[in-house]
């Protein structure tokens, strides 16, 4: 949900149309991720707590298995809000090379040099998007 205050309008457009590609996914993503760092915090404090300052004797299996298995939980969520990541990743360079291959505007040159940028390093495909759009107008007009 970021804002793009200084684009030109025809930027804020297609990016907003991709946001709205990718939103189910991030709004699941940011769910997981919110939800495993208190559970592995209170997992790792209570444990560390149990084995270091608790009296053997005091200290229940149970105790620690529950604390385990929470602390599990939180890496688990921890490790499917990172994989829900990386299909906004795939799901973004798919929308963003969809959308090059559409351009009526571009060359095939310029759409297959993106299109290789894009392949090359999938992290930056929304600051090479945003490059081809502005080369694209430049190309229109």
């Amino acid at each position: 949900m970021q804002i793009w205050t200084d684009m030109p309008n025809f930027i804020k457009r297609e990016l907003e149309q991709l946001e709205e590609t990718v939103s189910p996914i991030t709004k699941k993503a940011a769910r997981y991720l919110f939800w495993s760092t208190p559970l592995i915090i209170l997992s790792l404090i209570n444990l560390m707590t149990l084995f270091f300052t608790v009296q053997d004797e005091k200290t229940s299996p149970l105790t620690i298995l529950i604390y385990a298995i929470i602390g599990s939980l939180g890496f688990a969520l921890s490790k499917e809000g990172k994989h829900q990541q990386l299909e906004i990743q795939k799901l973004s360079s798919h929308y963003i090379k969809e959308r090059i291959n559409k351009s009526q505007w571009a060359t095939d040159h310029l759409k297959s040099r993106y299109q290789s940028l894009i392949n090359e390093n999938p992290r930056k495909a929304v600051p090479y998007f945003i490059q081809f759009l502005k080369e694209e107008k430049r190309d229109w007009q």
